[in-house]
């Protein structure tokens, strides 16, 4: 019987490959090479996002009845490894890998009946409005205000570090609807519409040149009070549930070891050899983190949830991620100085100084060094760990 399910499984791997090769263009392939940071730009990840609902493969992990495959464990992770190897622009996150995932386990069947298709179809875009100017880390300290009235809430604040806001017609957000001895109580999550009037975006331009995030500004806005996930005043609920997916829903370690399989050829061109002790070290490390998915994953398809091992999962991966970004930009030496967003913007197609794999180390290095923040600061995830998995 063992053999039969490997012939399976490597014949589902062959299909997969497959679709790889004749679904992606050079385009798409170079798009994701000139990323800067862990998000592609917008057009790449809605036309991938196309071609993956158009073959089923979009949603995974997703019952189903809402688009899912049915896929085993061991299937959805061949996905992740052959999707690692072949390099498409990643799809993004917010909507389906993390407002999807909450809407199946909080949202009312009519939420679920009626964003989850637009969701996939690319209908609406979602940002994520959780970050605020007082309140980043410490997200309990939020003061977006949400009033009721009538059947309406008013919603009056701000967003900041808001990804990809500039393209988004639709946020989830964190509103505070009332004061109470915890902070984390009287926190509401709301889903609002972006084109309400009394919202206005401001993207924020970063050294590199990318504008990727916004601060939003919310004046007077009225949202009806159907668009409540939830309860009121029950948001956290929501938002644990929530990061746990952003932070432990996917499997990093077969990208860290596609890209470190990148480095050693790259430091071996480059006569880096010195580094390659370092690299073979880190690559132990990934393989450690690769096991401990494996286990993550097997526990989140049991229980429907990644549970407080998300937060060891997000400060591995992301701590991994920089000490690998750190090594790559290393191996660069000089070549990973010259700032080349012409080069970036032509995605290839004009000249670089110094080898093409050099032009964007610099830039996601500096981009990677705000991975261990946000999604909640590895810090706030080593306190978690403290109380829910050590139980101090």
């Amino acid at each position: 019987m063992a053999d039969i399910d490997n012939r399976g499984i490597e014949a589902f791997r062959e299909e997969v490959r497959d679709f790889f090769a004749t679904a992606l263009t050079d385009e798409l392939r170079a798009a994701r090479r000139y990323m800067t940071s862990v998000y592609c730009d917008y057009d790449a990840g809605m036309a991938w996002q196309r071609i993956l609902l158009d073959r089923g493969w979009l949603v995974p992990s997703w019952p189903k009845a809402y688009g899912g495959t049915g896929w085993s464990l061991t299937e959805r992770y061949v996905f992740a490894c052959e999707s690692a190897k072949a390099g498409p622009p990643p799809v993004s996150p917010m909507g389906i890998g993390m407002l999807g995932p909450a809407l199946l386990g909080h949202g009312t069947d009519a939420q679920k009946d009626y964003y989850l298709p637009r969701m996939l179809r690319g209908d609406d875009f979602w940002c994520q409005g959780y970050s605020e100017p007082q309140a980043g880390s410490d997200l309990a300290a939020l003061d977006c205000r949400a009033v009721r009235d009538g059947d309406d809430y008013v919603v009056n604040g701000t967003k900041i570090w808001t990804t990809h806001a500039h393209y988004a017609n639709r946020m989830f957000c964190l509103v505070r609807t009332g004061r109470f001895d915890r902070p984390q109580q009287g926190v509401t999550f709301l889903l609002i519409d972006l084109d309400t009037p009394g919202v206005s975006r401001h993207p924020i331009r970063f050294f590199s040149g990318d504008t990727e995030q916004c601060q939003v500004v919310f004046d007077n806005v009225r949202v009806p009070q159907e668009n409540v996930v939830g309860r009121e005043h029950e948001g956290w609920t929501v938002t644990k549930y929530l990061l746990e997916f952003e932070r432990g829903g996917g499997a990093s370690a077969p990208g860290l070891l596609e890209s470190i399989g990148d480095l050693k050829r790259f430091a071996a061109e480059a006569g880096a050899d010195d580094l390659m002790p370092r690299v073979l070290a880190l690559e132990t490390r990934v393989l450690a983190l690769e096991a401990i998915e494996l286990r993550c994953l097997a526990e989140a398809e049991r229980t429907g949830s990644p549970g407080p091992s998300a937060s060891m999962l997000k400060v591995q991966s992301t701590e991994l991620s920089q000490t690998l970004s750190g090594l790559a930009l290393e191996a660069c030496g000089w070549y990973g100085l010259p700032w080349q967003p012409e080069v970036v913007d032509a995605r290839g197609a004009a000249e670089p100084v110094g080898p093409a794999a050099a032009v964007t180390r610099a830039t996601f290095y500096f981009n990677n060094r705000a991975a261990s923040i946000y999604g909640g600061s590895n810090e706030i995830q080593r306190n978690i760990m403290s109380r829910h998995v050590l139980g101090l």
